[in-house]
């Protein structure tokens, strides 16, 4: 290799570190930014080790009914009380968190996956491809998102996976427009061209050079959509279409404890709570993102 390309590949080196250094700067400024990663660190972390910080059998479901509705602190084994059935608030929380964030993300995952692919290949190919996926993505997007989940769930049966698809089909839309904006950005660079001009076929040039370069938009998207996840999927259970019982999940007990409200309002206070908490964090988390990755944002 001659001297002028490793000289070339240290400056573009030093480029992407010191672009890195910028962005992470940026988003360590923002105050609100980093109370919302580490409050979010913190509900991945309860949810990812959950069944290690709870029993399932013994704390989640099994019934204590001679103690139930335990205000807490009222019982050292149960610091949040009990539900009414007896079963520990506390551990029901944990598993909870296991549930709502798993269920959130992999239904943002599914839709930013078939959102990336049709958004790309609308904003690459332009012309009549780009015409009849956005029509369609255009009627897809005239049902509100919660509605059609709702249509989904009460058609297909109350399930996780069936949740996961109904929260997923109700935010590719939004996703695949997202998506296309950025590609359009991007797809008329210099090294989109170079690629075509070494003979790299349409989807080389989306998936390797075009997709790469909106991974930001992507990850914004991610962090932002994941609550609105977690909102639909609590909202669901809540009515009774989500995850079912003994499985714990937020909305579910918060469901749950309405009819306790007048003895033990915190059967409905603890799960609202986190609802409120982790959609606050994840969308704090989504503006810092946006305000870190965006250059025009710099300041």
């Amino acid at each position: 290799m001659s001297k002028k390309n490793k000289k070339a590949e240290t400056t573009t080196g030093r480029k992407n570190i010191s672009k890195r250094q910028d962005i992470t700067r940026r988003f360590l400024r923002n105050r609100n930014s980093v109370i919302g990663l580490v409050v979010t660190a913190i509900f991945v972390f309860v949810a990812l080790f959950a069944p290690i910080l709870v029993d399932y059998d013994t704390q989640v479901i099994q019934q204590d009914i001679p103690n139930r509705l335990l205000h807490p602190g009222e019982d050292p084994d149960h610091p949040l009380g009990t539900d009414e059935l007896g079963r520990d608030v506390m551990a029901r929380l944990i598993y909870a968190a296991k549930m709502s964030l798993a269920i959130g993300a992999m239904a943002v995952i599914i839709a930013i996956a078939i959102g990336v692919v049709i958004g790309a290949s609308a904003g690459y190919f332009g012309g009549r491809v780009d015409t009849i996926l956005m029509r369609i993505m255009e009627v897809l997007d005239g049902v509100p998102s919660f509605l059609m989940a709702l249509t989904i769930c009460a058609s297909l049966g109350a399930s996780v996976y069936t949740l996961m698809i109904a929260i997923a089909v109700g935010s590719i839309a939004a996703q695949s427009r997202i998506v296309r904006s950025a590609v359009l950005t991007v797809k008329n660079n210099e090294y989109v061209e170079a690629a075509k001009a070494m003979g790299a076929s349409d989807m080389q040039i989306i998936f390797y050079h075009i997709i790469p370069n909106c991974v930001g938009t992507i990850i914004v998207q991610f962090s932002v959509k994941i609550a609105g996840g977690i909102l639909h999927a609590s909202s669901l259970s809540f009515l009774g279409l989500g995850v079912q019982p003994p499985d714990p999940e937020w909305g579910a007990m918060l469901s749950g404890g309405r009819a306790y409200m007048l003895d033990n309002p915190t059967l409905t206070l603890f799960p609202g709570l986190c609802i409120m908490v982790v959609i606050l964090a994840f969308n704090m988390l989504g503006d810092g993102l946006r305000d870190s990755l965006d250059p025009r944002l710099k300041g």
